[in-house]
């Protein structure tokens, strides 16, 4: 089974981690994290990787009814897209299958979420092309 939803921009890395960044408000996802795993590579390992950011992405309504109905859900939110420089003006942007992911959560109320969300986060994928 796949466990992300993906697509490519041909932009620079910089635009392609804006347009996300700006897109996720429009599908009702705010910001919670964002991790540089370059920059954390580099600093920990001395290593180079190619450009390569993780969005913590949270929709605050869907979250809470989670949280509600597992409250050890917790461990896996938030909802987690990757944005990483393939080739040169070549982004993939990949969004988890929340669907997938709740596979591991014997939940129906969950279930239900989780379809949601994912219609959610494909609209969002479908809008960077």
């Amino acid at each position: 089974m796949e466990y992300s939803m993906n697509t490519i921009m041909h932009s620079s890395f910089e635009i392609a981690v804006y347009a996300v960044k700006t897109a996720l408000p429009n599908f009702g996802f705010g910001v919670v994290s964002e991790f540089d795993i370059d920059a954390k590579l580099r600093e920990k390992l001395n290593v180079d990787f190619r450009s390569y950011k993780i969005i913590g992405a949270c929709n605050p309504k869907y979250a809470y009814e989670a949280l509600l109905a597992e409250p050890l859900i917790g461990t896996m939110l938030p909802c987690n897209i990757v944005v990483q420089e393939i080739a040169p003006n070549q982004i993939q942007i990949a969004a988890i299958d929340p669907v997938a992911s709740m596979m591991a959560v014997d939940n129906p109320l969950l279930k239900e979420a989780a379809k949601e969300i994912k219609k959610l986060l494909q609209e969002l994928i479908d809008s960077l092309n």
